[in-house]
């Protein structure tokens, strides 16, 4: 701004603010309560809105004239700089206060026809020259349109600013001015920088592309909303966006901003002189919900399970809950247990909200392929081959059956519920239902032996393991009629194992290129389900039989040699111990023996070792019952 030809000072006294420009004054203008006293031939070359003001009430007002300027922009503080401007003061435009002044020249009409290189005018050339070209300038100048926004928007300010900051954040950082960050952490290689030949102790940082995600969180909602829409029609990669809504959410959602206690090094907000806008939780999280892009990928799918945590706190609207829901729906198979532990929030006296959950399989089941995925390198994608999400999804389910069957509140038709949700062909085992409902019927003693049979009626004994099946037939918290069941099908499955793995057996016995249709179809008998591993496992069995058996043969024959030993003792000791014989000793005669009389023979009380290996048998076959049953 050109120097004044005579220097005019500004002072105030109270709510009134004085030029002392040797006058008395001659106009008063009245800005939200602070009044001005100032005089008309300054205001009139200069400013046209007065200039109006004044020819309509020339004749109406005396030599002192009042206005009252309603809903000026930005106030008493930017009018005090038109003010400057109309005696020729050089006043300062700045990234913070360049859009109210921008707006108070439009609104005070201070055009070329007023005078030239007007308020105006010079308004316009610096928000295009310094401001559109600075990424920081931008974002303050932003941020300090709130106050003004409808005359903003109807000068174009809002959308240029948003279109320049659009392309620089798709754009090389170091071709438009540093320092980028405005908050952040600044760290690279490299000594520290001189930024207008002062040490800012900052390092650069290297081009990353979420180094503009903590400038652009200082935004109001609106502003950050129409951001990512513009930055969204630029083309930038939804990976991106999907960073920097994320690192909004965190920052002024609770629940979310935990992560942020191990970010350190990050400058203060103080330091721009700046403060973050008041955010809505409530509109936060609706606006982010609908900002989120239509992708997949594990930490997103973490993120969406932790802002529905959240707007279930929040009380959002039931648009945005279900929209969450499906959102998540669509990549269950990426969640984790922890995450769909929901705690309820609604008067139910359940632990967590298993409806909530089953809303969002549903989802899952009815949600089409097509939506694509991250690119590998974010939101930990996984790209190694693995089972199908469905599979995925039903050990997910399992599990967290398991986890919430503790809950003593929980109904047994919830328990059916979820464990019914998923179809038939989703599990390959149903090991992970039987732990569930142990785990249930464990915390729920009082169940009838009914309700009991109709929740294990939701597990198919021909899909459980061996190793289930050999702890449900022992299981003292199942019904008997289910430990039948399941004792039927164990020794189905082991005979089925054992056919398969005779069969395997001999087809590796056979010489190479023969094989029969009968030992192909064994082959896919064992290797249907991962048996196996079943067979392997049976074949040590086979072979630690066989050798105790041969113990058991060598027991046997060391035992009847023992039971000799002792009949030959007992026979001795009977002979010798003969009343006949001592009497013959000391002299004594006995009479000729009756022929009814029994023959001196000797009982022993105790069993001998064959007896009690015969005892012992039957007791070692009830231990082994299930090994030696496949024999």
């Amino acid at each position: 701004m050109a120097p004044a030809r005579k220097a005019c000072q500004f002072y105030r006294e109270g709510n009134h603010w004085f030029c002392n420009a040797g006058l008395p004054s001659d106009i008063t203008v009245e800005v939200e309560g602070v009044h001005f006293h100032l005089h008309k031939f300054p205001l009139m070359s200069k400013c046209g809105k007065i200039a109006k003001l004044l020819e309509e009430s020339q004749s109406a007002h005396g030599e002192t004239f009042t206005t009252t300027l309603v809903g000026f922009p930005g106030g008493p503080d930017t009018f005090l700089v038109a003010a400057k401007y109309f005696y020729g003061v050089r006043v300062e435009l700045t990234s913070k206060n360049i859009v109210m002044v921008y707006c108070a020249a439009d609104y005070l009409g201070m055009t070329e026809e007023y005078g030239e290189c007007n308020l105006f005018s010079k308004s316009e050339s610096f928000f295009h020259k310094s401001i559109l070209r600075n990424w920081k300038d931008c974002i303050l100048a932003l941020q300090s349109s709130e106050p003004a926004m409808p005359r903003a928007e109807g000068l174009q300010i809002v959308n240029k600013a948003l279109n320049a900051l659009s392309m620089m954040a798709c754009t090389d950082p170091s071709l438009f001015g540093w320092p980028m960050m405005m908050y952040g952490s600044l760290q690279s290689p490299g000594g520290s920088i001189l930024w207008n030949g002062i040490n800012t102790g900052a390092r650069i940082r290297s081009s990353e592309s979420d180094w503009w995600f903590e400038d652009i969180s200082y935004l109001s909602v609106p502003l950050f909303e129409r951001l990512i829409q513009t930055m969204s029609a630029k083309g930038i990669r939804p990976e991106s966006l999907a960073g920097a809504i994320m690192y909004y959410a965190r920052k002024y959602l609770p629940g979310l901003s935990r992560w942020q206690s191990r970010q350190g090094g990050t400058r203060t907000v103080a330091n721009f002189s700046i403060t973050p806008t008041a955010i809505d939780q409530r509109v936060l999280l609706e606006t982010i919900e609908k900002l989120l892009p239509e992708k997949k990928g594990k930490s997103f799918c973490h993120f969406l399970v932790g802002l529905l945590r959240v707007a279930m706190i929040l009380g959002v609207s039931q648009p945005c809950k279900n929209s969450l829901e499906r959102r998540i729906g669509m990549q269950l198979e990426l969640a984790t247990l922890d995450g769909l532990l929901i705690p309820t929030c609604s008067d139910s006296d359940t632990l967590y909200d298993t409806d909530c959950v089953e809303r969002i399989i549903c989802h899952f089941l009815s949600s089409e392929p097509s939506i694509t995925s991250f690119s590998p390198s974010s939101f930990d994608l996984e790209t190694s081959p693995s089972s199908g999400p469905l599979r995925k999804v039903s050990r997910l389910i399992d599990s967290y059956i398991a986890e919430i069957a503790s809950d003593v509140n929980l109904k047994p038709e919830k328990i059916r519920s979820l464990g019914e949700v998923l179809p038939e062909s989703s599990r390959s085992l149903h090991d992970g239902l039987y732990r569930a409902l142990d785990i249930y019927f464990k915390a729920h003693p009082w169940l009838s032996d009914y309700e009991k049979e109709q929740l294990c009626n939701i597990i198919d004994y021909q899909k459980l393991s061996i190793d289930a099946c050999a702890h449900a037939s022992q299981n003292g918290r199942l019904p008997l009629r289910i430990i039948l069941q399941v004792l039927f099908f164990e020794q189905l499955q082991l005979r089925t194992a054992l056919a398969g793995c005779l069969h395997v057996v001999d087809s590796e016995s056979a010489p190479a290129g023969i094989t029969t249709a009968s030992s192909v179809t064994a082959g896919q008998i064992v290797q249907r389900d991962g048996w196996v591993t079943v067979v392997r496992e049976n074949q040590g069995l086979r072979s630690d039989m066989e050798n105790m058996r041969s113990r058991v043969g060598e027991l046997e024959e060391e035992f009847g040699k023992i039971k000799q030993e002792m009949q030959r003792v007992a026979k001795s000791h009977s002979s010798l111990s003969s009343p006949r014989l001592v009497a013959r000793r000391i002299g004594c005669k006995f009479l000729p023996r009756s022929p009814d009389a029994q023959p001196d023979t000797v009982e022993s009380l105790e069993p001998t070792p064959r007896s009690s290996l015969e005892q012992a048998r039957p007791s070692r076959h009830c231990r082994h019952r299930k090994s030696f049953s496949l024999f």
